[in-house]
């Protein structure tokens, strides 16, 4: 199971520059985060943060009992080893295969011998479709299939905690829906906590249970998916639904003067029919996947929310939870059809019946050939 990651005041300078500053979040055990931003916000720099391989200035990340910023760097090398970590560019060494890429965390950072490696490499690269593609080098393989065999080296060290660094960026929306739902099936299998940093609207609106966004060096949103989408935040609004317009501008922030202009002609315009806000159902994991614990914590921690949050926020809430379980309805019911089916399939034929053939009467004594009796 995952273990909870607890950040606190966590501010990253690089010189002159604040890169963000007095970041405050928790990413709950077992559950999904997405952190979005515009570009230069910083969040690979985050993510690096929390795994101590970057220095912030000032703050706290507590991974079960470990300070990742503070602690001497024996406990921080330690408990970095109950992440994974998906880079974004797959960070394959070209000169190996991918068996050989998958397998060298195991070979560096334990003493498993090369039967136990063989078992669990074959069993990771299975786990995220890679099965029979060992022998293939990095070059030789699509960036989808890079992605996948980035996540199953995350994966063979069996982390607590998976860091996914834009795992989308460079794949066309089938691939990325794809990978999507592979995130998902497992976090089902192993329950692990996991953030995902990128710009997709998609997976963010699909895929976690719990978004934070950067903007002008601070944390401006972090909750549970539902609530943030919710978010009448101008920010929050803006970057979740690709619009030009709002605050946020091609160098990040816009002026005083940009703003008000584009209010000026918004005020010209007729103003839109309101409309209710609609919250994406969120991706299941697929047949035959367990269900996943994170996902009923989150739903726990959002009824005790709902109470506090705005009418609209709260009907949009509820009417999500409807789409998820009519969607979640139809899925059983697909998948019970092909277990009936396949059911079906693995019975014998059914064979005819056989009957003997019907023997012709015997011959009058007149017809029988001399000395044959009846």
């Amino acid at each position: 199971m995952g273990i909870e990651v607890a950040v606190e005041g966590l501010t990253k300078s690089f010189g002159t520059q604040t890169i963000w500053r007095d970041v405050t979040l928790t990413l709950p055990a077992g559950e999904v985060t997405v952190l979005l931003g515009p570009s230069g916000t910083g969040k690979t720099v985050f993510l690096k943060s929390l795994i101590g391989l970057i220095k912030p200035e000032d703050g706290t990340v507590r991974v079960d009992g470990v300070d990742m910023v503070n602690d001497p760097d024996r406990r921080v090398f330690r408990a970095r080893k109950r992440f994974g970590l998906m880079f974004q560019d797959g960070a394959m060494f070209g000169s190996l295969n991918l068996y050989d890429n998958i397998a060298f965390p195991l070979r560096e950072h334990t003493r498993k011998t090369e039967r136990e490696i063989r078992r669990i490499v074959l069993e990771k690269m299975d786990t995220v479709g890679l099965a029979g593609e060992e022998k293939k080098v990095p070059g030789q393989i699509s960036g989808g299939m890079r992605k996948r065999a980035g996540l199953a080296r995350a994966l063979v060290m069996d982390p607590e905690i998976i860091l996914c660094d834009e795992p989308d960026s460079g794949l066309d929306p089938v691939r990325t829906a794809h990978l999507s739902q592979l995130l998902i099936d497992v976090n089902a299998r192993i329950d692990a906590t996991m953030l995902i940093v990128t710009h997709n609207i998609e997976i963010a609106s699909t895929v976690p249970d719990n978004i934070g966004m950067l903007y002008r060096r601070d944390l401006v949103a972090f909750g549970p998916r539902e609530t943030v989408i919710a978010s009448e935040d101008p920010v929050i609004a803006q970057f979740l639904r690709g619009s030009p317009e709002g605050p946020i501008g091609m160098s990040e922030e816009k002026d005083a003067a940009l703003l008000a202009e584009e209010a000026a002609r918004a005020a010209n315009r007729p103003r839109p029919v309101a409309r209710p806000i609609e919250i994406p159902a969120q991706l299941r994991p697929s047949p035959g996947e367990p269900e996943r614990s994170g996902e009923i914590r989150h739903a726990a921690r959002v009824d005790a929310l709902l109470p506090s949050l705005p009418h609209a926020a709260a009907e949009a809430i509820r009417r999500g939870r409807v789409a998820t379980a009519e969607a979640a309805a139809v899925a059983a019911a697909a998948q019970q059809a092909a277990a009936q089916r396949a059911a079906s399939a693995s019975q014998p034929a059914p064979q005819p019946e056989t009957h003997p053939a019907p023997q012709p009467p015997p011959l009058p004594p007149e017809f029988r050939p001399p000395g044959e009796t009846p």
